[in-house]
């Protein structure tokens, strides 16, 4: 049987909305830990279920505590938990992300923060022909499941050495390439909720698989791995 969210989860995250101090936490430790074993082992399922059909190097959980040092924001908790999922290996890029939160859980995928070779890279690609990365972003099951390519992620006008007039500037310009998917509160705490998650990683897998063969070549398809 699979592992599930416990609604204490949420509830304790409600009431750290309210309360979020140090004082508060301290008294609520002892809850705060037993939540977030519960939340531990949903994620080492989900990792688990990843390895199936991927290889998982790796499992980010973010903490609780929030970095303050530069926000005006003083409050010393995040209200969510999350957790990322770095995929094995030069040739397989990409990276899958959970977000709980009460009325704002989703999951993403892609490509978050690309280095300015890769997102060189990528602009070039879609210069040169956009069919591919277009014909999966509207394929029926993907375009139901996912949020497109948030437009808000853009430079305001082409990148240096882009025509601004280019046919696919729509994506040339884009900084950061990831697609969303929310849940429901009562999604989140169903007993089937790791494969409904399980579900949305694996759709995202024939954009990683396109996108992993655009970051490990040339414009020519010569693999560039040594």
């Amino acid at each position: 049987m699979n592992p599930t969210i416990p609604k204490s989860a949420f509830n304790f995250l409600l009431k750290l909305k309210s309360n979020n101090n140090r004082d508060w936490m301290a008294a609520h430790k002892k809850e705060y830990l037993s939540n977030e074993k519960a939340l531990k082992s949903v994620y080492a399922e989900i990792e688990n279920r990843l390895n199936r059909t991927d290889e998982i190097a790796k499992i980010k959980i973010f903490r609780i505590n929030r970095d303050i040092r530069f926000s005006n924001d003083k409050t010393p908790y995040n209200v969510h938990r999350s957790v990322s999922f770095s995929r094995a290996g030069a040739q397989r890029r990409g990276g899958y992300y959970l977000r709980l939160e009460p009325g704002n859980s989703y999951l993403a995928g892609g490509f978050f923060a690309p280095n300015t070779e890769d997102l060189f890279r990528i602009r070039k690609e879609f210069e040169l022909d956009s069919l591919e990365i277009r014909k999966i972003l509207n394929q029926k099951d993907f375009k139901i499941a996912f949020e497109g390519f948030n437009k808000n992620n853009a430079v305001k006008t082409a990148p240096r050495g882009f025509n601004k007039d280019d046919a696919n500037i729509d994506l040339i310009k884009l900084k950061k390439f990831v697609v969303t998917h929310h849940f429901s509160d009562s999604e989140v705490l169903a007993s089937d909720f790791i494969e409904n998650v399980i579900y949305h990683y694996q759709l995202l897998r024939q954009f990683f698989d396109y996108m992993s063969d655009v970051l490990t070549t040339d414009l020519n398809g010569v693999s560039v791995l040594k």
